[in-house]
């Protein structure tokens, strides 16, 4: 077995952003939309903006309790859009449940949509074309199998969950790198029958320990996006990891494995749109 260490490739992924960043005068600009009341959510957007303060980004983070409305929220966004010191914008999910989620994603400018999460996004990449910007767990997720040279092209890759977030994004980033691809969810039959003859296995549930180590063929890579906190407040990912960890060829554990490589991959699109805002001026 072969521990991926997503916590050293995500530390040179912000290494390159923050030297690229030095060379310009102007600085990228990250706006964060926070309305939710959920903590892991407030853990994740005071990392981001402690992480981009870092590379000498100028972060604004914009957190709202329950009695926001969905009108202050457009108003935001519409502004937000017209601000060119603004260069990338991000919505954390979830929000509050009276919000309209999927209303409030489309009106970001796609070309500031650090997250790839607008159609336009999503339509460019599922055909083939280059988004504004890639989701980040899954550009993270291949950003590590390439730092470890772990073949992608022509294996058999297991995509279990199929979120527009993780599965559906890195399932078609997968196809884009010739892999040959297996979408599986909860309705699928028999999982064990495709975990068995996968060679690479990526898992995207938030059912911890879904994947046992009789699912698992010696030498399988095991990519583990899950995470969920125990009532004892153990983090475990989807995989099992203990006993899945001396069978499988390279495993990530949870956390430090997937975890920071999202992190790393939204810093590195905050400066490629800033890039391509500044390209497009020229």
């Amino acid at each position: 077995m072969k521990l991926i260490n997503g916590k050293n490739v995500a530390k040179s992924v912000l290494e390159k952003v923050k030297e690229r960043t030095l060379k310009y005068e102007k600085k990228p600009g990250l706006a964060v939309i926070l309305a939710n009341n959920d903590e892991a959510s407030k853990i994740y957007v005071n990392s981001k903006e402690k992480i981009s303060n870092s590379l000498g980004f100028k972060s604004s983070i914009y957190r709202f309790d329950k009695t926001v409305t969905q009108g202050k929220i457009i108003s935001l966004i519409h502004e937000l859009n017209e601000n060119p010191e603004v260069n990338a914008i991000l919505v954390q999910l979830p929000l509050y449940k009276h919000l309209d989620q999927q209303q409030i994603i489309e009106l970001i400018d796609p070309k500031k949509d650090v997250d790839g999460f607008h159609p336009i996004n999503v339509g460019r990449l599922n055909c083939g074309l280059k988004p504004y910007a890639v989701c980040c767990t899954p550009k993270g997720i291949i950003k590590l199998l390439k730092a470890y040279k772990i073949k992608i092209s022509g294996q058999s890759v297991l995509v279990i969950g199929r979120s527009n977030i993780v599965g559906k994004p890195l399932s078609a980033l997968l196809t884009l790198e010739d892999a040959t691809v297996t979408l599986a969810h909860s309705k699928t039959k028999n999982l064990k029958s495709l975990t068995k003859n996968a060679d690479i296995i990526i898992s995207a549930t938030g059912h911890p320990k879904l994947i046992t180590a009789d699912m698992i063929t010696k030498g399988t890579v095991v990519i583990d996006v899950g995470i969920t906190r125990q009532l004892t407040g153990e983090l475990v990912g989807d995989v099992d990891f203990e006993k899945i960890k001396d069978i499988a060829g390279y495993i990530t554990p949870v956390p430090g494995g997937v975890g920071p490589m999202t992190i790393a991959s939204l810093m590195e699109n905050t400066l490629e749109l800033f890039e391509q805002q500044n390209k497009r001026q020229e």
